[in-house]
């Protein structure tokens, strides 16, 4: 069993493959962290936990323990009033005005399997023997509160998964004011902190900094995990890189606002954390009631970077991601957004697919436009019924047309908007998110419904479902185009008004769930204009994500390389557009721009009516190659080569699990005159195999796998910008 725990020595010890966890009850009360880090055969807790007197402005909890104070100590779950003056993980308020909290040990269970989250996506077991969980209960006797700490070790991944469960024993009722997923104490500050930023069209670029006494965070008050931070941080110790040395990730499996912070105090430690922000949030916890914190995720690699991030990418794909399309390999899509914006009717459509046919795409998409009256973004968000004006037989006509020819089709939908300008909202103008007596603040001419409330996820499901069951519907584009203003809901108290961020997701949660269950033939495929919502939340529900609105192939290296350190390439939507790029008006060839999108779920978002033979054919052959290679990129292990955050150059790779098959992509963003001569060294081959390599899709010769890795493979001078070259390998 990978949990073992010290009775004499009163210490838990958590392991996974490679990779231990210790924490130790101080005094029987108080569970301290000891250690994170490679995995220890027999930890020594002398060595883990050194403990001496500090001065008076560290208090003493115990006043015979001069050694003990919560300043210093290091903590599972520290909370606020009693001498910790880092970040407190835990803060409540009482109806007498405090905000003290003192939480002692009270109990454990170890068992196997790992239980679900009320209410909240997770990542799961499919037999209890896959994994071990701890729970530790610690107990206010004055309040009554009860924090349940959930600690989950996989037994075939290298993570730990971490939660807390708060549970009101007692007789009044108690405002939680934060309650964080986790929290690790480092007995040092010598690391980078990483962290995934950007804004809409360039999200999740890669950001480092120094740690530096003080706090350092990233958050979202936008009422998502939105485009401008990813509820991730990771810290490298100093010298770790791609490959090389121990980093720390937490990531947090949730939707709405979070935090994710690290603080260096005093004395030279650091205090990492991760869970729902604190800020504008208040949770009135009832007398018998429960709250249930998000999942945060643990993933320690003494194998640098691309250790972390495969452990990520093979758990988040195989046990977050849930339902039939988890294993399956993703369709080749066509999706006529960039092609016709609002401005399309049914015969239109049918060309558009009769063309994505004719080159072998699988899928043809219908984006926004089919509803209402919506010939732009200004009105009919919430009136999911089919124009006749532009679908004169309707939607199920056209759909079953297009199936007919032997092409699956999709549709968009924006379930969680409303138009001002809609019967839904002529009809219910207090279902929107809203203060009374205030103005309603617009984004894209729209409001958000208020999915804190039954009657309007109702209202979702039924709206939803009724079209999903009128046409043979085997893909959804689920949108969401706006972040939260005037935070409020008409049918919660004053006192509750501080909930509803949190309510919305619960009830956004309840919906996807109820769908999802409800037609599970259906791929489901997440955006918020891109990447604004790209978090590990929705995965559970819908396994891949829209990565960006920028199409640009050269915008695209950086978006995709910084989405690769969390999120797997079997999660990321790439698509080939049109040139001049609608977003950047860069102009690139036919042959970068499908090289970058075949790093994930490929398809393409332009007019295929108007292409020319020469790039009709350029069609056809990358969509060859690619039912060829997928199964490899939706599946295989991802390694990072070259960063376009570094330089001029990109380069990344796919491995198969039994190292037989690889592919790598390499990138030249600015073409360099009288260039030096350059080599790609790879990784992740299996040294003493010989594999035949084939450059963009033409045979060269034998070389085995050290070769390849250790010496490299030299990379032809590229004559003009924005030049790629593909490689693929298989072992002979």
């Amino acid at each position: 069993m990978p949990i073992l725990y010290n009775e004499q020595q009163q210490t838990f010890h958590l392991q996974t493959n490679t990779t231990s966890y210790v924490i130790q009850l101080i005094h029987n009360l108080h569970p301290a962290h000891l250690y994170w880090g490679p995995r220890l055969r027999q930890p020594s807790i002398g060595s883990l936990l050194h403990r001496i007197e500090r001065c008076s402005f560290s208090p003493n909890y115990h006043s015979e323990d001069r050694t003990f104070s919560f300043d210093t100590l290091p903590q599972e779950f520290p909370g606020y009033g009693r001498g910790d003056y880092r970040e407190p993980a835990f803060e409540i308020a009482l109806d007498n005005g405090s905000t003290l909290s003192d939480l002692h040990y009270a109990g454990h269970k170890i068992y196997a399997g790992k239980p679900r989250l009320d209410g909240l996506p997770a990542t799961y077991v499919e037999q209890d023997s896959e994994a071990d969980t701890l729970e530790l209960t610690l107990k206010d006797e004055l309040t009554g509160l009860e924090a349940v700490l959930s600690y989950t070790v996989f037994h075939e991944f290298n993570a730990i998964t971490r939660s807390a469960r708060i549970v009101n024993n007692g007789k009044q009722t108690v405002s939680i004011e934060r309650a964080l997923s986790s929290s690790v104490d480092f007995g040092n500050a010598d690391f980078e902190l990483l962290h995934l930023s950007g804004a809409w069209v360039r999200e999740r670029h890669m950001h480092y900094r120094k740690l530096a006494p003080g706090l350092q965070r990233v958050e979202s008050k936008r009422g998502s995990s939105s485009h401008q931070h990813n509820p991730f941080i990771a810290l490298l110790e100093n010298g770790a890189n791609e490959q090389h040395g121990n980093v720390y990730g937490m990531s947090l499996v949730y939707s709405g606002n979070f935090i994710a912070q690290a603080e260096v105090e005093q004395f030279g430690t650091t205090r990492m954390q991760i869970g729902m922000s604190p800020f504008d949030f208040d949770w009135q916890l009832e007398p018998g009631n429960t709250f249930q914190t998000p999942e945060a995720v643990l993933v320690h690699s003494d194998a640098g970077l691309g250790g972390m991030s495969r452990t990520y990418h093979r758990l988040y794909r195989t046990r977050l991601s849930r339902g039939e399309h988890r294993d399956k390999v993703r369709p080749i899509l066509i999706n006529n957004w960039e092609a016709t914006y609002f401005a399309f009717d049914a015969p239109k459509i049918k060309q558009i697919a009769a063309a994505g046919k004719e080159l072998g795409i699988e899928l043809f998409v219908l984006d926004d436009g089919w509803f209402g009256h919506r010939d732009n973004d200004r009105s009919s968000l919430g009136d999911w019924v089919e124009d006749r004006r532009k679908l004169p037989e309707g939607l199920g006509q056209l759909a079953q047309d297009i199936v007919d020819t032997g092409m699956q089709f999709g549709l968009w939908f924006e379930p969680e908007m409303v138009s001002p300008d809609s019967d839904l909202y002529r009809a219910h103008p207090d279902w929107c998110l809203h203060v009374p007596d205030r103005s309603r603040t617009m984004g894209r001419e729209q409001l958000i419904l208020d999915l804190s409330r039954r009657d309007v996820c109702d209202y979702i499901v039924d709206s939803i479902s009724s079209v999903l069951s009128s046409a043979p519907i085997t893909y959804v584009k689920w949108d969401m185009n706006r972040n939260m203003s005037e935070i409020g809901s008409a049918l919660l108290p004053a006192e509750r008004q501080r909930e509803t961020a949190h309510r919305y997701m619960l009830g956004l949660y309840d919906v996807l769930e109820r769908i999802t269950s409800a037609f599970p033939h259906v791929l489901f495929e997440s955006c918020s204009g891109g990447g604004g919502r790209f978090d590990p939340g929705m995965l559970y529900y819908m396994p891949q994500t829209w990565t960006s609105d920028d199409t640009d192939a050269v915008e695209r290296l950086k978006i995709q390389y910084g989405t690769s350190v969390v999120y797997p390439a079997s999660a990321m939507g790439s698509h080939v557009s049109a040139v001049p790029n609608h977003q950047v008006g860069r102009i690139t060839s036919f042959a970068t721009r499908g090289h970058v999108a075949m790093s994930g779920n490929f398809g393409y978002e332009l007019d295929l009516t108007k292409l020319t033979d020469e790039e009709k054919q350029e069609v056809r052959e990358q969509v060859s190659q690619y039912k060829q290679l997928r199964e490899l990129i939706q599946f295989g292990d991802f390694y990072r080569l070259l960063s376009p955050f570094d330089g001029n150059h990109t380069a990344w790779m796919f491995v198969s699990a039994d190292r037989s098959e690889a592919f790598a992509g390499y990138f030249q963003v600015l073409s360099v005159p009288n260039p030096p001569l350059r080599r790609l060294k790879l990784t992740g081959l299996e040294p003493e195999i010989r594999y035949r390599m084939s450059i963009n899709g033409v045979a060269e010769e034998l070389y085995y796998g050290d070769e390849l890795m250790h010496h490299g493979i030299v990379i032809q001078e590229q004559y003009g910008d924005f030049q790629s070259t593909l490689f693929s390998f298989r072992a002979e």
